[in-house]
């Protein structure tokens, strides 16, 4: 069997594998490649041999109902994760007032603790890290509690570094146990925090000027970085920078557009539009070229929907207020048309190894 180091690289072989069973059996249906029953025999056994090797050392799915239970498995655990986080949540709230100071400073400090004392005991128990992942969304719901409550207790103004310690326990969390929500989370709250200390530096309050601008830098930090770190231990995380990066900079670029007195610039509503407006164009469409060029498909989808986004944003920019709104939505149902028609024959030129 070939050697593989990470669960992704194991699943890709088994898909790989399944695939090659699929079209094999095309070719002997066809009559292109027929196998003697002895070759039939002696692959078939290698075949089942190394899924079950990859099976036992991965915890892979090697069947598509698998791939189907492990998927609800994926969601379930999010859902219960944040179900437990809003338990947490309400029951802080629902006992709090009556608790002591000394007591409410026993639990803000034991809760986390013992969350992360039995995900670090349930992760050496399990391999699909369903649990694990669950209680570590509650272990970082408590831990943001944690500081909320503590600012209050002792008076403290808030301020973004909550961001930051929020972030730098879920990096924790995620690479330490390969977990992409935590990962997620943490880009997140990193993000937050470098845009409002942007805030400051300029002299405005961080809670309430934060600028969307402010973030631009963050989603390109995330977009270069897994080429400048190399990520070998988790090979899974760098599409997760690069997908949040990507995000956070058309989200940015969709609220400059689309908002009255969000930039920095210091121009008109009309030109501040255009600029952003613009670049988000440009973006989506280098994100869908880049995307065919290294058969990335995130980069495509994102950036194929962010086009009909900032399309449509700007068509009814331009018509909404003097066009009947059937001619409106007529229109724009024939630009989506288009759209389709444009983005298959992309999909037929790359199939036929075409450039795009």
């Amino acid at each position: 069997m070939a050697q593989v180091s990470s669960k992704r690289e194991a699943q890709e072989r088994v898909d790989r594998i399944r695939a090659f069973q699929r079209e094999l059996q095309e070719l002997a249906r066809e009559g292109a490649l027929v196998l003697l029953p002895e070759q039939r025999a002696g692959l078939g056994a290698h075949i089942d041999r190394t899924l079950q090797e990859l099976a036992s050392g991965f915890d892979v799915d090697i069947s598509e109902s698998q791939k189907q239970i492990s998927l609800g498995m994926r969601i379930v655990s999010a859902l219960g994760g944040l179900a437990f986080c809003a338990a947490v949540f309400f029951f802080f709230y629902r006992f709090w007032g009556g608790l002591s100071t000394p007591v409410q400073l026993t639990v803000l400090i034991a809760t986390p603790i013992v969350g992360l004392l039995a995900m670090d005991w349930i992760s050496r128990r399990e391999r699909t890290l369903y649990y694990t992942s669950l209680i570590g969304l509650v272990v970082l719901a408590a831990f943001a509690l944690d500081l909320v409550e503590l600012g209050d207790i002792f008076n403290i103004i808030p301020s973004p570094s909550a961001f930051l310690a929020w972030s730098v326990l879920a990096f924790i969390l995620a690479y330490t146990y390969r977990l992409r929500l935590p990962l997620v989370g943490a880009l997140i709250a990193i993000a937050v925090y470098l845009a409002s200390v942007v805030t400051i530096l300029a002299g405005y309050l961080w809670a309430a000027d934060v600028r969307p601008e402010n973030y631009l830098a963050a989603g390109a930090a995330m977009l270069v970085l897994p080429g400048i770190v190399r990520h070998k231990r988790v090979q899974e995380f760098p599409p997760i920078y690069r997908i949040v990066g990507l995000l956070i900079i058309f989200l940015s670029l969709w609220l400059l557009a689309v908002g009255r007195h969000l930039s920095w610039l210091p121009l008109g509503v009309k030109p501040i539009h255009a600029i952003y407006q613009t670049g988000g164009f440009l973006l989506a469409g280098a994100s869908i070229w880049t995307g065919i060029r290294g058969r990335l498909p995130w980069a495509v989808n994102l950036g194929s929907a962010f086009f009909a986004i900032y399309l449509f944003n700007q068509m009814f920019t331009w018509w909404w207020d003097w066009m009947p709104k059937y001619i409106f939505f007529f229109i724009m149902g024939a630009i989506a048309l288009a759209l389709l028609a444009v983005f298959r024959r992309i999909r037929v030129r790359i199939s036929q190894g075409q450039p795009a």
